[in-house]
């Protein structure tokens, strides 16, 4: 070992690497080629370090790195070296690098993760989720972004509290507190780079692998790519007019770790989770001991009265995750979002945060707490809303002029986005393929779905609900152009009937 070491000194002088490093690679590579065998136990740290001549510690690093990476195990006798087959033992490489990639198959989570839409082809219109940019006011956000670029010190250039600006999450809290009874302080409030990322963080954070989350049926897919990859198994629980409809046997038989939802504005069908069902969720999750996780999706455009008060403010101490995002009521490119956890997760949270995240964007942060704290966030939405529901109006009256009896408009209480019935005897992925070819960016309903199930177990039911429709953004659409897209889209239902 100590030959093997010097000859690796000796070779790594001109790279300048540490002596834990150096030690490591010493030990890695004279597993790979066999020099070290199978069952060898390593000398101790101690003795190790003497022979070497270097501190104990830097042995320590090198044997933890080897732990980790698999090339040895750590036991109560010491640590032994695993089988490894050899480097030299490798069959050379027969085809130019780069070109053997392609036939490597990706992990097997990676391969059974759902498809995304790409919107290919230049189909944008009617795409759901995108806000109404054209009436972003962009001058005033670039104020504001100015002013904070001008009063950032230099020390505030490195990656500051990884939770986020404290303004911000003063700001953030002192919002959802008034607009959505959300009862928090602004310790509870993180920063993340948008749902997604907050999702992510959920599963790392409040479920381990092969545990299970309830998610809606049909429902977000994002929300179930991220639950996936972090190993958990998908409950897919089916909703109804009044939200996920849970039954009290699937509590009893099959009770979750997570429980994913939109309650406010469901996505993609756009119904509102019922006050009883919110405090029947509350109750049964702390009995099993469940977290809830509230993505409040379009809570703040809802149409028809002001926006429904949270879960997560309906008790004190409710076991809910709350994540809210600014990319659909200000811009995606923003990427900012946030998720408020329980007051008695605060501090771990936080201690797991900083080891995962790290902030940037100070002068965006800034510019968003102030454009909070102003009041012209709540002006922005109040504009928004209008707009919003003078387009949905818009569009609900081109389906009627155009689609009657082919189309059936499902739920339009708010958001950005109509759910529609198909009710012509067509399958939607179809519809949608041929639509694209007509710039139409149609989201078939059938893709939120798992199929053929029924209930948190998972059987399948003889009443499971397909569905067969689409989501039709309409934030972008003028009136105007509603109606011209929808005599497209008849056209289109036309040609294949």
């Amino acid at each position: 070992m100590m030959a093997a070491y010097e000859r690796k000194a000796r070779a790594s002088a001109s790279r300048k690497l540490t002596q834990q490093d150096l030690l490591y690679e010493s030990l890695r590579r004279a597993i790979l080629d066999g020099d070290i065998v199978c069952g060898t136990r390593l000398a101790s740290s101690r003795t190790l370090a003497e022979e070497l001549g270097i501190a104990r510690n830097s042995v320590l690093y090198a044997y933890e790195r080897l732990v980790e990476e698999g090339f040895v195990t750590a036991t109560r006798h010491g640590s032994i070296v695993n089988h490894v087959k050899p480097a030299a033992a490798q069959p050379a490489a027969r085809v130019p690098p780069h070109e053997g990639d392609a036939a490597r198959p990706l992990s097997r989570r990676a391969r059974e993760l759902p498809p995304r839409r790409a919107w290919a082809g230049g189909a944008t219109a009617l795409r759901p989720g995108t806000p109404a940019l054209d009436a972003f006011p962009l001058a005033q956000w670039r104020t504001a972004v100015e002013r904070a670029m001008r009063e950032v010190h230099a020390s505030e250039l490195g990656y500051g509290d990884s939770a986020g600006l404290p303004a911000l999450r003063h700001a953030i809290a002192q919002y959802v507190r008034v607009s959505r009874g959300v009862r928090c302080q602004p310790d509870q409030v993180f920063i993340t780079d948008g749902t997604q990322t907050s999702l992510d963080l959920c599963a790392r954070f409040f479920a381990d692998a092969g545990e299970r989350v309830w998610i809606e049926n049909p429902g977000y897919l994002g929300a179930r790519v991220t639950m996936l990859a972090a190993g958990l198994t998908l409950v897919p629980v089916p909703v109804d007019a009044a939200g996920m409809a849970a039954r009290e046997e699937d509590w009893r038989e099959a009770p979750p770790r997570l429980v994913y939802l939109t309650p406010s504005h469901q996505y993609p069908l756009g119904c509102v989770l019922s006050l009883e069902r919110r405090l029947a969720l509350i109750e049964h999750a702390r009995a099993c001991g469940a977290w809830i996780i509230e993505d409040d999706y379009d809570s703040e455009l809802r149409h028809d009265g002001p926006p429904l008060p949270s879960i997560q403010g309906l008790a004190d101490d409710t076991p809910v995750i709350y994540l809210g995002t600014f990319s659909k009521t200000l811009f995606p490119a923003l990427r900012i979002g946030f998720m408020i956890v329980p007051r008695q997760l605060a501090a771990q949270v936080a201690t797991a945060h900083r080891t995962l995240m790290r902030q940037g964007r100070v002068a965006e942060q800034a510019a968003l707490a102030e454009f909070i704290e102003s009041g012209r966030y709540a002006r922005h939405l109040r504009r928004m809303r209008k707009l919003y529901e003078t387009r949905r109006d818009g569009l609900v009256a081109a389906i009627e002029t155009h689609l009657a009896g082919l189309m059936t408009v499902s739920a339009d209480a708010g958001g950005m986005h109509l759910s529609v019935r198909l009710d012509a005897p067509l399958e939607d992925v179809a519809v949608s393929e041929a639509a694209r070819a007509r710039g139409l960016a149609l989201s078939p309903l059938s893709a939120f779905c798992l199929d053929g199930v029924d209930g948190a177990d998972g059987t399948a039911g003889a009443d499971s609900v397909r569905y067969n429709g689409f989501l039709l953004g309409y934030a972008e659409a003028t009136p105007e152009a509603a109606d011209a897209l929808m005599a497209t889209l008849a056209e289109v239902l036309r040609e294949m009937l």
